[in-house]
């Protein structure tokens, strides 16, 4: 019996593991004949291919245009602002990581897009836009989803374009944003960021400076009509400019479709430079404006004194200095205030005249004839006050009875002493200037005007003067004078401003900075830095868009600050070259034939 057992056991367990392979073979038919096929390895790019093919569509959507729901046309209603900017800030920390060709939280910020655009939805209640904006949502949702870069960066194109249309009717949302532009990406193309240097998230690192910068529209500007065969000299790449072929294509550096560049471009000296060549050499650019033009100017001046204040002490008669009362440079003297006493033979006899011809006036009262009296004591008296004597020293001479030997002279004015030229115990004589006298209640700033200024200054213009050693202090005045003839050697004309100094802040010759105010009202403007001068003419290189800069001429008037007035030439709202254009222009020379470069040899700047 033990045997027998013993016998089924043995053939029994191969039998079961037999219709076991059996089972599992029938069940597992297909993966097996595929695996053993190869077929495992077409099925692969098949799994790949539904991301793929919603990069393509998404890709074939955005080539038709920018387009999608309508987004709000107006400033967004109350605390809706604040989630429209939670969303910028959101994407652009999608951004960042897009430019880094990392997807490494990439689900995270597109939900905090996805909750922001939905607050905003919600507070708009229905109102314009609002699909639009839900439209943003639900492309934030699907890029929360996504695998792979391509589609990543597909899906982040369609949520920008949601902010830029909001931005473009909101414009409290660009504060401290830029929008970019990438010729490279054929869907919706634009990007925004907080700083100002390019970080392409839609070429990442390969290409992170491709770009340019752009507008804040979410739909682009209508191309210009293509010119005729004819007029086609040959294609070119805007990032590649070497490359030149005879008909269009692609770039074989970068595969972008060639541009054409047409005959007249080339005699009009136009050229083609990509955003990142002007990166490289420094071109920047900025609109030309219409705007008040502060026509003020600014010129060095030095204070001095009031000319027609001086006083000089002079006298008319010789004699000796006995006591020096004002004996130092600069002293402050008050007018009345004896200066010094002198002694003089010629003064001393005079006295002596006056007395006698005082007491024989006395005399005479009693006489037939007191007029011929009358006229000698006049007659000396008025000689001694035209030496300098005072009416008050001539009647304490008359009261004493006797002649003074040590009169005293007096300052005819108050002020300082900017000039002394006499010693006790010197002799002096008839017609030496002894002292000169300057007050400084009132000063003078004389200030030096460049030639070509000096047009817009006119006498009683109001002046603003300011001191390097008196911060925060400005002091007003008017212009009192303008000097007919120009300095020589500096090639400025001088011009007088009068200032009142009560507390003495103002001393000759502290340098000031005199500002003559000036309003020119608005004029067309463009930066001082845009314009070349090329002998006669006056060129600025205009932006045409898609990469081209022309030269044209223009006509200037006034030249204020750091602008100058337009004349001709230019209209409000071009695009200007303002930073490397001389780089701009020597490769303008070089491929044009037309003339706009005459009598460049001595080209200043």
């Amino acid at each position: 019996m033990s045997t027998q057992t013993s016998s089924y056991r043995r053939w029994l367990g191969p039998l079961l593991w037999s219709v076991g392979l059996v089972v599992l073979g029938l069940v597992f038919r297909g993966p097996l004949v595929d695996w053993f096929t190869g077929a495992r390895v077409k099925d692969a790019p098949a799994k790949a291919a539904p991301a793929a093919t919603a990069h393509e569509a998404h890709g074939h959507e955005q080539a038709q245009g920018p387009t999608g729901p309508a987004l709000p046309s107006g400033p967004l209603p109350g605390v809706s602002v604040e989630y429209a900017r939670a969303a910028f800030e959101a994407t652009e920390r999608m951004r960042l990581l897009l430019a880094n060709d990392s997807l490494e939280g990439l689900d995270t910020r597109a939900r905090e897009v996805v909750a922001a655009l939905r607050a905003l939805a919600g507070e708009l209640k229905g109102a314009e836009g609002t699909k639009g904006v839900e439209s943003g949502a639900e492309a934030a949702e699907r890029l929360a989803e996504t695998k792979g870069l391509d589609e990543a960066r597909a899906r982040f194109g369609e949520v920008t374009r949601v902010l830029v249309g909001l931005a473009e009717a909101d414009s409290r949302l660009r504060e401290g944003w830029h929008v970019f532009q990438c010729p490279m990406e054929k869907g919706f193309n634009k990007w925004v960021q907080r700083n100002q240097a390019m970080e392409n998230p839609y070429m990442g690192r390969r290409m992170l400076a491709c770009g340019v910068e752009s507008e804040w529209k979410v739909g682009s500007k209508p191309k210009a009509p293509a010119p005729a065969p004819g007029e086609i000299a040959h294609y070119t790449c805007p990032m590649h400019p070497s490359v030149k072929q005879a008909g269009p294509g692609q770039c074989p550096s970068c595969g972008m479709d060639l541009t054409p560049v047409t005959r007249e471009e080339l005699e009009s000296g136009t050229v083609l430079i990509d955003s990142i060549r002007r990166q490289r050499i420094g071109v920047k650019t900025a609109p030309v404006k219409v705007g008040p033009m502060d026509l003020s100017v600014t010129a060095l001046g030095r204070v001095t004194y009031d000319e027609t204040a001086l006083v000089d002490v002079t006298l008319k008669l010789d004699g000796y200095i006995h006591e020096l009362h004002v004996d130092a440079t600069g002293q402050p003297v008050k007018k009345g205030q004896a200066l010094f006493t002198l002694y003089s033979p010629e003064l001393y006899a005079a006295q002596q005249e006056y007395l006698l011809a005082l007491k024989s006036q006395a005399a005479a009262k009693d006489s037939g004839a007191p007029e011929r009296m009358d006229s000698l004591v006049h007659a000396s008296r008025k000689r001694l006050e035209l030496w300098g004597l005072t009416r008050a020293q001539l009647d304490a001479i008359a009261k004493k009875g006797a002649p003074i030997e040590n009169l005293p002279f007096l300052a005819p004015a108050s002020g300082y002493v900017l000039e002394k030229s006499v010693v006790a115990g010197a002799a002096v004589r008839a017609g030496d200037r002894l002292y000169r006298i300057a007050p400084l209640d009132k000063v003078w700033v004389e200030a030096d005007v460049y030639e070509t200024d000096l047009p817009r200054v006119k006498v009683g213009q109001e002046v603003v003067v300011t001191l390097p050693y008196l911060p925060g202090r400005t002091f007003k005045g008017r212009v009192g004078y303008i000097y007919p003839a120009l300095q020589a050697s500096t090639r400025t004309g001088r011009i007088r401003v009068e200032l009142k100094n009560p507390e003495l802040e103002l001393k000759p010759d502290m340098y000031a900075e005199v500002q003559l105010k000036q309003e020119g009202g608005a004029r067309l403007q463009v930066p001082e830095s845009a314009v070349l001068y090329t002998g006669p003419r006056r060129l600025v290189f205009v932006d045409l868009g898609e990469g081209r800069l022309a030269p044209r001429e223009v006509k200037l008037g006034v030249h204020a600050g750091e602008s100058y007035e337009v004349l001709e030439g230019l209209k409000e709202g071009e695009v200007v070259v303002t930073s490397g254009n001389f780089l701009v222009a020597a490769e303008s020379r070089i491929r044009s034939a037309a003339d706009h470069w005459g009598g460049g040899e001595h080209e200043s700047h």
